[in-house]
Order: structure tokens, then sequence, then C-alpha cells
């Protein structure tokens, strides 16, 4: 593993966990229906945009756990672009509360992970969709790094490590980390595994949409997870579980490839397939060995329109964020698509990162047509950091 910091440790072995308690929020439902027929309404949390004025909102995650700056039940957002709309060149990660005060968790400068990030340079580093925070407030973020927002001075990037203060602490980048374009974890405290989507491997940059080349993987990197102070996450070695996906530039887009990631209750890591639109699953996500190439299709086409977000709800279905018309769908494990919600009407473009808000009271997205942060719930409910 290449990585601005100590000596990587040894490695340590998986062990199989129960995965309900870690990898989704506890709450109980009421009834039966689909998980998205429970909200109703869309409300503005705030906007995305920092004072340095970054725009086009990516990543959504949830902070589990108050520490340092991170507080619980508050949301980090991860900006793609600066504030001249070059894709690939925004530098900050923005905590918002429910109920919208804004704040900068991190600027991340350029020069702190020069080197150490392949492909960054003055000019940004771009913050992509791969964002997760850790429970021990360990907040790591992917980088897919241009120097004037086209496909063709794409760099590699790499995972940046941030403490719970939003200070640079180590990068973890080549190794298969190539275009890590969206992210989801397993937190058990201590110890904690990273699924990763590469958007970037082979020669994408030559390849535009419709022509794309079947290189796109999911990586597996397992991590030890100190306390604050005590030392740095250590990665063990990486796994690629998925290959083969799909990938493609584009100008309008910068790249199409695998995007959003969910970890079932089963072990199964779902994967929204963009380029072939789908759902895909890779079984034993926490165990195998091999690669299962680009999974089993879950669902297909129907409401599913470019899939780009998606996270895992409570009731163990999965959503996914349309890239192509602003729905949000919500899908089962056997690919019964139960439940489409419109949530942006001014459609394609709009949506990329959600996220489940704390206690399953709905869905977290952002909304790049206007750098906002949004929420999909009930009429009326006051959302409560305290939850």
């Amino acid at each position: 593993m290449s990585r601005h910091s100590s000596n990587v440790s040894a490695a340590f072995k998986l062990t199989v966990l129960t995965i309900a308690a870690l990898a989704l929020p506890t709450v109980c439902l009421a009834d039966d229906r689909p998980f998205l027929d429970r909200f109703d309404t869309v409300n503005l949390i705030g906007s995305t945009v920092p004072a340095r004025g970054d725009i086009n909102p990516y990543g959504v995650a949830v902070v589990p756990q108050s520490v340092g700056l991170l507080k619980r039940g508050q949301i980090l957002v991860s900006n793609f672009n600066n504030t001249g709309n070059q894709q690939g060149t925004g530098v900050t990660i923005v905590e918002l509360s429910p109920d919208g005060v804004l704040s900068q968790f991190a600027q991340i400068d350029p020069a702190a992970v020069a080197g150490k990030c392949p492909g960054v340079s003055p000019v940004g580093v771009g913050l992509t969709t791969a964002l997760v925070v850790l429970r021990r407030g360990w907040v790591i973020v992917g980088s897919l790094p241009t120097t004037d927002g086209m496909p063709g001075s794409m760099g590699a990037g790499c995972l940046i490590v941030l403490n719970s203060q939003g200070q640079v602490v180590e990068t973890l980048h080549s190794n298969g980390i190539n275009g890590p374009w969206d992210m989801t974890a397993l937190d058990d405290e201590d110890r904690a595994w990273l699924f990763v989507t590469n958007v970037l491997n082979g020669p994408v940059t030559t390849t535009f949409n419709p022509g794309h080349v079947d290189m796109g993987t999911v990586l597996r990197i397992p991590l030890q997870v100190p306390e604050q102070g005590k030392g740095i996450p250590t990665p063990g070695p990486i796994t690629v579980i998925g290959s083969e996906f799909p990938e493609s530039a584009d100008p309008m887009a910068l790249v199409i490839g695998p995007t959003g990631l969910g970890l079932g209750e089963d072990g199964t890591l779902y994967v929204a397939d963009t380029f072939n639109n789908r759902i895909a699953a890779i079984p034993n996500a926490l165990t195998r060995k091999t690669t299962a190439h680009t999974g089993v299709t879950v669902s297909a086409n129907g409401a599913i329109s470019d899939p780009l977000g998606l996270a895992i709800a409570p009731n163990g279905h999965i959503i996914t964020a349309n890239g192509g018309d602003g729905n949000l769908v919500e899908i089962t494990p056997t690919g019964v698509q139960v439940a489409v919600k419109t949530v942006e009407p001014a459609g394609a473009g709009s949506l990329f990162g959600i996220a489940i808000v704390r206690g399953g009271h709905g869905v977290y997205f952002v909304d790049d047509a206007d750098n906002t942060l949004k929420v999909f719930e009930s009429m009326g409910r006051h959302l409560d950091v305290r939850q």
C-alpha cells in the first residue's frame, strides 16, 4: 500500500461479523410499506457552498458519534468543483446541522497531498462521492483530481484521511486505488472495512460515452482504527472483489462508471452500475478472496435511470438516486422496484450522493442543481440532532 504516513503494519485477519448491528441504523418500522412510501415531503436543509465558493456537492455522510469538530447527527458533504465550476478541483468538506447551520469541516490544501495523491495539482483535489465518517472520528474522502475540469487531465487520485479536526493525516493511493468514485464502510470501531468503486482504470480519458472500457473495479480495504490522538488508521491488504465494470470519460459528467455502494445485512455489496443502468450484487463481500467480476444483476432499467448514489434502507431495501431524472428508486434484494419518488423536479444531473437519516426518518440527498442538501421526509417532522 502506498501511503503518506508511517509503515503499514501486518495485515489483520478478516472475521465474519454480525453485520446487522453495524451497518444499519436501529429503527422499528411500524408497517410493511416500502421505505420511501413513508415520506411525502422534500425539505431544504441548507446551502453546501462554503465561503471559498466550492460547488457541485457529491458525497453525503451522517456523523455517527461526536468527536472533535464532528457532531453526532450532523451531515458532511464533499464538494467536487471549485468556484469556477471546474470539475475535479473542489477542496472543501462542509458540515451541516439538520436545521441548516453550515460550517466548514475541512479545506484541503493541494500542497498537503501533492506527491501523495497522484494527479493533484495546485488547482485542486476534486472531492468525490466517496465519503465516510467512522465512529472514532476519522473522515475518509476520495479524490479524483483534474487540472482544468476536463477528462483529459484526470488523475488517479487517492483516499484522503482526515482527523476529527479536519486535518489531513495520510493518503491511501496506488495498489488499485484509481479514480475513487464512491465508498461505503462497515465500521466496527477499532477496525473497519472500506468498499471503494474506481473509474479510471485503462484508457478512460480517450474513450468517450457511448464508447467505454470494461475495467472499473470495486476494492475492499481493511483498516485498523485507533482512537483520535493514538495513531492513524492502518490499512491491510487490498482485495479486488469486483471488476470489469464499464467506465467512460464524458465532457459533461467527467467520467461514468460504477458509483454508489451499499452493504446488506447478509454481506452482499450492492453496486450502482451507472453505465449499464443496473444495480449489481457482489456476494460475500466481507470475506471473498477473488473478484465477482460485475456481480449478479439485481435490477435493471424500469425506473432506474443512470443510478448514482446508493444506500441501504432499514428494511434492507436498496435506495438509489437517479442521475437521469431526479428520482429515488427503492428496490428489494430480489430485484423488485417497489417505489419511485421524484425529489428533484429539475431532473437530470441534480442528484448524486444520498444517506439515510438517523433513525430511518428519511433520506438526505445533495442537489447539484442549486448546491444544497435536502431531505425527503414526513411532512412536519422536526429533525433533532439528539436522535
